[in-house]
């Protein structure tokens, strides 16, 4: 399935916040279930967010990848008393996932305002 983008939401009076998340960010729907079970799941590791999401751990693997690079995630590293260490992801607050969403829509929504602004038809 194709990356959901901010135009699929054009029209859509009652979005699920998962397809907002989706929309706005232009990740794929398995990544914004990744981001709201790690709501639940605070600091887990990616074997134990596979389970939790019955995926295979190279996909929440990438998934968390992507939602890092999105601001959406964070990562930290804990030790392990046999030695070693295992990374632990949390989902950032809802409040601040909002917050970006909000800011995200705005700027989407200035740029389509510029747009129509901009229209000229003698130069169309």
């Amino acid at each position: 399935m194709a990356e959901a983008e901010i135009e699929d939401l054009v029209g859509d009076v009652s979005p699920s916040f998962e397809h907002v998340l989706s929309c706005v960010f232009g990740i794929r729907d398995h990544e914004s279930r990744t981001y709201l079970t790690l709501i639940e799941y605070r600091g887990s590791t990616v074997a134990e967010l596979a389970d939790a999401l019955d995926r295979d751990r190279s996909n929440v693997n990438r998934s968390l990848s992507t939602l890092r690079e999105k601001g959406l995630v964070e990562r930290r590293r804990r030790l392990l008393d046999s030695g070693g260490y295992v990374y632990q992801y949390t989902a950032i607050p809802v409040p601040e996932a909002k917050r970006l969403l909000h800011d995200a829509l705005d700027e989407w929504v200035a740029g389509v305002h510029d747009s129509i602004d901009a229209f000229d038809p003698d130069e169309a």
